[in-house]
């Protein structure tokens, strides 16, 4: 079961900027940063709050590390902006599978690893209202 808003996923060209504006503007900070090779991407998490399930809300601001990444393409065809949003569960893999049997694409077969050590998966826009959708199962939830 979907529990939470995880976060918000917003694609920026420069990460420093970006995360700038949002300390100077709204006084988050950056809690986590990190790269992720796979994904091709240099990103900030943003805490915006703690959640009653023990997780957190948080804004994730993403820069592509190289060309041929996902979000640099989507970059280079929307611009800076919201890129996706993320729901969280305690149980990725049964909530994939649930909402695959009610026929929306599951872009993974099997989670990856996503920020801070958490296991994700992304449903098609085309299936979800034009919205990129992440499920997340933060490090250390059980599932």
């Amino acid at each position: 079961m979907l529990t939470r808003i995880d976060h918000i996923g917003i694609a920026c060209f420069d990460l420093d900027r970006t995360v700038e504006f949002y300390r100077a503007t709204y006084g988050f900070e950056v809690f986590h940063s990190e790269v992720n090779e796979e994904q091709g991407v240099r990103e900030a998490m943003l805490k915006i709050n703690d959640t009653g399930d023990g997780g957190a809300s948080y804004l994730q601001l993403l820069e592509p590390t190289r060309e041929d990444s996902t979000v640099a393409k989507w970059l280079a065809k929307n611009g800076e902006g919201v890129h996706h949003i993320a729901f969280g569960t305690a149980d990725v893999d049964g909530d994939a599978a649930d909402i695959r049997a009610k026929g929306v694409r599951v872009l993974y077969d099997e989670p990856r690893i996503g920020s801070m050590g958490s296991r994700i998966t992304f449903l098609h826009p085309k299936d979800c209202g034009g919205v990129l959708t992440e499920l997340v199962t933060s490090a250390g939830t059980e599932h």
